[in-house]
């Protein structure tokens, strides 16, 4: 089987949904082509059961499509689905799935990009050509487990964190989170309200703001520069929860939002896991030294026995996997070669959406700008 088109996107993410969105109300042909069996599968298929967008809703807008007028401020993961599900079904976006895509390279006679895809629901290989490919499986494909010495002797559970629901399982059992992003600090919590001894392993510094402050500091950005905002939301921050170090939580020399904008690593948005840390309910570790079956010893030298290990440890970008001709857009590790706002555009028609470490803000942006891009170069084509 091989099919043309002008468009092809791989991934059927946020990103995905919103450059094929924006480009239908263009009227340009475009084909989604998604490995799992449904759009948003990171938000379907894994992701934990409490989870909410950490920003309000404003700044987590798709393209042309606000949230309802009573949607809360920060809304929750199955009002996300319903809202991605409600933005596909408004705009016609209608992906094919169960297509995991072999390879993709640019034919350089016919100025075309060959896209090689398994149809993994009857195991048969198919052929997309297109003028022009979007890369939208974003920064979250593969969930990632670093190598710890003696991970391979540990007697008991080890998960990431893509596959974890709810500690209701785990009670009364000891449970370490490694990773102390919002994903592991939101974890910890959770498990802690199931009733596990928990235990989160803290291995860098890190910024810790209530969702109010990184909503104010939202606010600010757009009329005030980065470094005053960051000094209001830091002495917010410290009037909110004090000093944090005597609880093994060290705040960076570096702003929060001058840190997300430089490095893409978001401050923490407390749940409540403060508080936890502070009642001695969720114990804090540094990073950890080796495992020795149930027993993990620790950079400071404290040894404890552990049930469980949830690594929060982030993902990984796999298109180097199956791009063959990277047009100058990605780097070794998957991500742009240019920063923001120049990440999205490569050449030969090769672009990429949702990779700009900003969120589903960054997402909007990146499906407008590469919707008109498109738009003025298939106009010219056409001529």
């Amino acid at each position: 089987m091989q099919q043309e088109t002008v468009v092809l996107i791989v991934g059927a993410g946020p990103a995905g949904l919103a450059t094929s969105a924006c480009l239908n109300l263009q009227n340009v042909p475009n084909i989604v082509l998604e490995k799992e069996d449904c759009c948003a599968s990171l938000w379907k298929k894994r992701s934990y059961d409490r989870l909410k967008l950490h920003l309000a809703k404003q700044f987590c807008e798709l393209p042309h499509m606000p949230f309802p007028q009573n949607a809360p401020t920060f809304v929750s993961k199955t009002g996300f689905i319903q809202y991605l599900d409600n933005y596909a079904s408004h705009f016609n976006v209608n992906p094919i799935y169960h297509r995991t895509v072999e390879s993709a390279s640019f034919d350089e006679r016919e100025r075309k990009w060959l896209v090689i895809v398994r149809n993994t629901h009857i195991n048969a290989v198919e052929k997309y050509e297109g003028m022009f490919l979007i890369v939208a499986t974003g920064e979250n494909c593969e969930g990632y487990i670093p190598n710890v010495p003696g991970l391979d002797s540990f007697h008991g559970e080890v998960m990431h964190s893509s596959r974890y629901e709810n500690g209701k399982r785990f009670d009364d059992k000891n449970v370490l989170v490694v990773g102390c992003g919002n994903s592991g600090m939101e974890i910890a919590y959770d498990l802690s309200n199931w009733g596990a001894q928990t235990s989160i392993v803290v291995r860098s510094p890190v910024h810790v703001l209530t969702k109010r402050i990184v909503q104010l500091g939202m606010v600010l950005l757009k009329i005030v520069p980065c470094h005053l905002v960051d000094n209001i939301i830091l002495n917010l921050s410290k009037f909110t929860y004090g000093n944090l170090s005597d609880y093994g939580l060290q705040r960076p020399s570096k702003g929060p939002f001058y840190l997300k904008r430089i490095t893409g690593r978001s401050p923490v948005i407390d749940v409540g896991t403060v508080g936890k840390i502070k009642a001695q309910e969720i114990k804090v570790f540094p990073s950890i030294n080796k495992i020795n079956r149930d027993c993990i010893q620790f950079a400071n030298g404290d040894t404890k026995s552990f049930n469980a290990i949830v690594f929060a440890t982030g993902y990984r970008s796999t298109v180097r996997k199956w791009l063959k001709d990277n047009g100058g857009l990605f780097n070794e590790e998957g991500m742009p070669k240019k920063r923001v706002p120049s990440h999205w555009k490569g050449e030969n028609g090769l672009y990429c959406a949702g990779f700009s470490r900003s969120g589903l803000f960054g997402i909007s942006n990146d499906a407008k700008s590469i919707a008109q891009d498109i738009c003025v170069a298939f106009g010219q084509k056409k001529l």
